[in-house]
């Protein structure tokens, strides 16, 4: 069952490694949405709520999280996904908004199963648990070589690097991979973004996509 069957808002999600550009592209998607009468949420993973940014510190920034095991991972993804699910999506969604996620589901199945190598069963179930009937409607892939992903994150870094921002090329490379992977199995839900074009010509292509779904 789609979103559009359940709720009648629409909700979009962008995925793709680090550096690929999603967050800009979601700012400019939102505002073009939002100028054409939309009423438009835009939202992030792990966050987007009081609980859910909680559980983003503790993930991403805290030292305490350095010798994170990746099952303890999985499941902080998971519980915090479960808050914003319940607490803004589906409250956004029943009202009719459109809802813009950066990063959900599909980042647990790629940074957690493929990429830390947790087994595909468990990883499908406590998303399914977490996430309940909501599924995006479409997500975009930024995709960007791991080489480049690399680069950009070094680029950005100017103070300490976050857990993900610390990994080496391997990790990276299995994260592209992985997600190359995924919108090969489901492309009637995935649309993928060559990252390393201009965010002019990306942003057209997926704003034009966005609408046609609409």
């Amino acid at each position: 069952m789609t979103n559009s069957e359940t709720y009648p808002g629409t909700f979009f999600t962008f995925e793709g490694p680090e550096g690929s550009g999603k967050s800009t592209q979601i700012n400019l998607l939102a505002e073009e949405l939002a100028d054409l009468g939309h009423e438009v949420v835009v939202t992030r993973e792990p966050g987007g709520t009081p609980i859910g940014e909680e559980i983003r510190h503790l993930l991403i920034h805290s030292s305490n999280g350095k010798d994170m095991s990746p099952e303890t991972e999985l499941l902080l993804f998971a519980a915090a996904r479960a808050q914003l699910v319940r607490e803004l999506i589906v409250p956004s969604l029943e009202k009719g908004s459109i809802v813009i996620c950066d990063r959900f589901l599909d980042s647990t199945t790629v940074y957690q199963g493929a990429a830390r190598s947790i087994a595909s069963d468990p990883v499908a179930y406590i998303n399914q648990f977490a996430v309940g009937p909501v599924t995006p409607d479409l997500t975009f892939i930024l995709d960007v070589p791991h080489e480049e992903s690399m680069r950009r994150v070094k680029r950005r870094v100017t103070d300490i690097p976050d857990r993900m921002e610390q990994e080496n090329s391997e990790f990276y490379k299995k994260v592209r991979d992985g997600y190359l992977l995924l919108a090969g199995s489901m492309p009637e839900r995935f649309h993928v973004v060559d990252g390393t074009r201009s965010l002019e010509t990306n942003r057209e292509e997926i704003l034009k996509t966005v609408l046609e779904n609409l």
